[in-house]
């Protein structure tokens, strides 16, 4: 009775100890997704709201329209951000370290889920 106890007791522990370590991974990247929804607000929203493009409207941020230019990738994307594309400058010094990557992986996010879910 008392081994039965104490294995339960351990499987208990070991559960915890690896619903901890999820939950902190799902924060960080809860944390990064947050990062990457702020830096596309403050930098790239105003030209491309709801993933439109006010300038040139085949220019978007669908899913449809990145997967036709072949860059519906987070690194595609990411390459865009940082260094500019036709009349689109690049925005490496704004973003900052990663900036780049996590504004990447929130507009591939989103363009995913057609721009519905914020």
């Amino acid at each position: 009775m008392l081994i039965h106890v104490l294995r339960c007791l351990l499987g208990a522990v070991l559960l915890l100890f690896v619903n901890l370590g999820s939950a902190e991974a799902t924060a960080a990247a809860i944390q990064d997704t947050s990062r990457g929804a702020v830096l596309f607000e403050q930098h790239c929203a105003g030209c491309h709201i709801n993933g439109g493009n006010i300038i040139r409207r085949g220019k978007n941020l669908k899913l449809k329209t990145l997967e036709r230019d072949d860059i519906a990738t987070v690194e595609a994307i990411a390459a865009i951000a940082r260094e500019g594309r036709g009349q689109m400058s690049g925005y490496a010094e704004v973003l900052g370290t990663d900036g780049d990557q996590l504004v990447a992986e929130w507009i591939l996010l989103q363009a995913q889920k057609a721009w519905t879910q914020g």
